[in-house]
């Protein structure tokens, strides 16, 4: 009856992944649901497996930890190693330092699920079984992101627009685009090019204020580069009064309203950060998808777990919860145990 249940569940999520998906897929919640839908499908045909073929199934569980304990130790080497090189390439800013602090903690999930096997003393079993379960959780919230962010680059709709908005990154030397910012604008170019060709080129939409270390506006000098790369200055507007994501989007929002209701927008990010700017420009009540730029290798693993965090930081009552749920779960397993 059991993997029967939860292969039920598995299709009830996946329908309703669909309808949200289909509704407006700017959600992180959906890559929640699909992520259930995945773990219910493999733990049902595991079931199903163990009642039929239960020297299978024990095979199969014991290659399957054995993948997994590997496979993280993997996973934290290599996060690891980006530190280093993140350092060595973008300094020791504490923002650099989040992939070699991710390896540690992948390592300390592993030490945790050793001590809550193995130890004998019970307020130290309960502790590390209430701290793995919340690993756990973090992990599996963690892989959801992941794994629907590469979803949803890959089926952002291509539809026709009126504005490309750009979202602005950091000058290099004060006043100059640098590489991942270009990046940006290079994709936005594409799309403005795509649209021009069949007679209908959109507004470019340049977003980003003056930091305190810029001689000018991130706006004006991406204004600048798209110009010098043959975008009429009538077909870009800037806005340069915002300091972080939100404020591109929201007030990027009523520039675009201001000239046309009833707009549609692209907003361009890298690759990275884009499923977080199009939930952000959900919220915002934007009419827009967020299109990804490539980034390089060595910088997206330290920025996708920058952006994962600031994600987790967006629904901080829903998180803690569940986090308090899982280490009460946890204490108390522990100590029965």
């Amino acid at each position: 009856m059991l993997p029967f249940l939860c292969l039920l569940a598995a299709v009830l999520l996946l329908l309703l992944f669909a309808r949200r998906f289909r509704d407006d897929r700017r959600r992180f919640g959906n890559g929640v649901l699909l992520g259930l839908c995945t773990v219910l499908v493999f733990a049902g045909s595991f079931l199903v497996l163990d009642r039929f073929h239960r020297p299978v199934a024990q095979a199969v569980a014991g290659a399957t930890g054995v993948a997994a304990v590997a496979g993280a130790t993997a996973v934290a080497g290599a996060l690891m190693a980006n530190g280093i090189r993140m350092v060595r390439a973008e300094g020791g800013r504490p923002a650099n330092l989040l992939s070699p602090l991710a390896g540690l903690a992948v390592l300390a999930a592993l030490a945790l699920a050793v001590v809550a096997a193995r130890t004998e003393h019970g307020p130290l079993r309960a502790a590390a079984t209430a701290a793995l379960l919340v690993a756990g959780y973090v992990g599996f919230l963690f892989l959801c992101f992941v794994g629907y962010a590469v979803l949803y680059q890959r089926v952002t709709a291509r539809r026709p627009v009126d504005f490309v908005v750009v979202l602005g990154a950091g000058l290099a030397d004060g006043s100059t685009v640098p590489p991942l910012l270009a990046s940006r604008l290079q994709k936005a170019l594409t799309l403005y090019r795509r649209q021009a060709a069949q007679g209908r080129p959109p507004t470019l939409v340049v977003s980003g204020g003056k930091g305190s270390d810029e001689r000018v506006s991130e706006a004006e000098a991406m204004a600048d580069y798209l110009m010098a790369r043959g975008v009429p200055g009538t077909h870009i507007l800037q806005e340069s009064a915002s300091t972080n994501t939100g404020e591109n989007v929201a007030f990027s929002r009523e520039l675009m309203e201001r000239i046309r209701p009833g707009y549609r927008c692209a907003i361009v990010t890298n690759d990275f950060h884009s499923l977080r700017a199009a939930i952000l420009a959900r919220r915002a009540g934007v009419p827009g998808e967020a299109h990804g730029a490539p980034t390089a290798a060595y910088y997206r693993p330290s920025a996708t777990l920058r952006e994962f965090v600031a994600v987790l930081a967006a629904y901080p009552l829903t998180n803690l919860a569940v986090c308090a749920v899982l280490a009460a779960a946890g204490v108390r397993a522990g100590r029965s145990g």
